[in-house]
């Protein structure tokens, strides 16, 4: 797990998770409150539950028991907060993120927008599909996923969250 001061939300990571979430930076909200996807107008919560990832639905608060379930949360840039266009003078640690998965080797990891996912595969958005993505060697199996933010409300689409759900149900 991280520690550093300057995180705005700390690294829920350990050995041999099932799935992480990896998003872009925390919110204003959830750097605040600390913690991960704390907006109201945010549908992550709401969502994991539906899809069947969380037998309950949990509240933003409870981000921590999620790893007793084998899910984990980090985000690509740790020290910065806000909307993706506000985070543009903090570090995008791709390398730093990939050393934590493989270090921490969960089955699945799932990006919460195709922002986060277009800085992992330097790419820009616009060639970045949501679902699951072409494996790597000795990584762990890549999800994109529509973000959950009420920013991005028009390009919602659950099914994406889905088939992560379907993937881990089967045994991810």
């Amino acid at each position: 797990m991280s520690d550093k001061s300057t995180d705005r939300l700390p690294d829920q990571l350990r050995d041999d998770l099932r799935l992480v979430f990896v998003g872009t930076a925390a919110s204003r909200m959830s750097a605040a409150v600390g913690h991960y996807y704390a907006h109201p107008g945010n549908r992550f919560w709401r969502t994991i539950h539906e899809v069947g990832l969380t037998p309950r639905l949990y509240e933003p608060r409870e981000f921590p028991s999620l790893l007793n379930l084998g899910i984990g949360f980090t985000d690509l840039c740790k020290s910065g907060a806000g909307m993706d266009c506000e985070i543009v003078d903090h570090p995008i640690d791709v390398a730093g993120f990939k050393s934590k998965i493989r270090r921490f080797r969960p089955r699945t990891i799932a990006f919460t927008s195709k922002k986060a996912a277009s800085f992992f595969y330097a790419k820009p958005t616009t060639a970045i599909a949501l679902g699951r993505q072409r494996s790597e060697p000795d990584f762990a199996e890549v999800f994109v996923l529509s973000s959950p933010s009420g920013a991005a409300s028009g390009h919602w689409t659950i099914e994406p969250w889905q088939d992560l759900a379907d993937w881990i149900r089967r045994g991810a």
